[in-house]
């Protein structure tokens, strides 16, 4: 296949960049670098199998020759991000959504588009189904990301009602591992980098919330299955395995040998207090579950973020 992947510098773009590659398909990436970094697809660059276009897919989008598929990753995805972004995460979430389907339509190729957990906002059940419409504060700092999502969803939907186009929603619970940013803002990229500056670790709230951490191979897995198959509706992938902030600080610091100790700070505004897949369809329709456990993949990621540090 040939397949162009928005947002492709990023921590997802890059791995799934080098994922498909890897099973003998040609990838053109797109990024414009917000968030996304070179470094993580430098390595690409050796193959002829990658191209990359420096780009804004809040634009028309234009690619030359046959497309077999377009997953549209384009969109910062992390609090720190679309707070000090709030306007290209709703342009991108909107914008790029609309230009990307219309250049899947163009091309007759399959279209992909990255959701979110997020979506489901403070969910108020656990775990949270596909069926379930959310718990969403539009208005409030996180509503640029939630309902850009949302949106993009909405937009995807009806392309594929309207035009009858092939569609793949993919709603994404947090996931971690290499080539994510050191300032990520994230809880995983945060406190492995306290912990291995031994410096405090900063636990919002009580701790008390909980998230379900997916290794970032299982999820690139999960999201090749779902390409493959022809399921139009959202589809829920991440590791159902739940554990509270304050369990992921501890054992952080327990992998890293820090002698950092754990603070607590106010919790930001409509933080989940929970978050959890129900993930029976990807099981049941795809054949996938994760594979990789919490611990084996924080070592994983810790090896990496030991290296980036220095």
């Amino acid at each position: 296949m040939r397949i162009v992947i928005t947002g492709a510098a990023g921590f997802l773009g890059s791995h799934l960049s080098r994922y498909f590659i890897s099973k003998g398909h040609n990838v053109i990436g797109i990024d414009n670098f917000i968030t996304g970094n070179i470094d993580n697809i430098s390595d690409l660059f050796k193959t002829k199998k990658f191209e990359f276009i420096d780009y804004n897919v809040v634009n028309y989008i234009h690619v030359p020759g046959k497309v077999d598929a377009v997953l549209h990753f384009a969109s910062p995805a992390s609090p720190i991000d679309y707070l000090k972004f709030p306007i290209p995460t709703l342009k991108v979430g909107a914008l790029g959504t609309y230009r990307a389907l219309g250049f899947a339509k163009a091309k007759k190729a399959k279209f992909m588009i990255a959701s979110t957990s997020e979506v489901y906002g403070d969910p108020l059940i656990n775990p949270q189904v596909e069926t379930y419409w959310g718990n969403v504060n539009p208005i409030g700092p996180r509503g640029v990301y939630d309902e850009a999502k949302r949106y993009a969803e909405a937009l995807t939907m009806a392309y594929h009602r309207y035009h009858k186009m092939p569609v793949r929603i993919l709603r994404i619970f947090n996931t971690y591992g290499p080539n994510m940013r050191l300032e990520d803002g994230r809880a995983v990229p945060n406190f492995m980098v306290q912990a291995l500056k031994n410096k405090s670790m900063t636990v919002y709230g009580n701790g008390e919330q909980t998230r379900s951490l997916c290794y970032v191979s299982d999820l690139v897995r999960g999201i090749y299955k779902l390409l493959q198959t022809n399921i139009n509706t959202p589809v829920n992938i991440g590791n159902p395995h739940e554990v509270s902030i304050l369990e992921l600080a501890q054992t952080i610091k327990q992998l890293t040998k820090s002698k950092s100790r754990i603070i607590f700070k106010k919790l930001p505004q409509d933080d989940p207090q929970v978050r959890r897949p129900d993930i029976t369809i990807a099981k049941s329709k795809l054949k996938w579950q994760p594979k990789v456990g919490l611990e084996e993949g924080l070592k994983n990621t810790v090896e990496y973020f030991k290296k980036a540090i220095k």
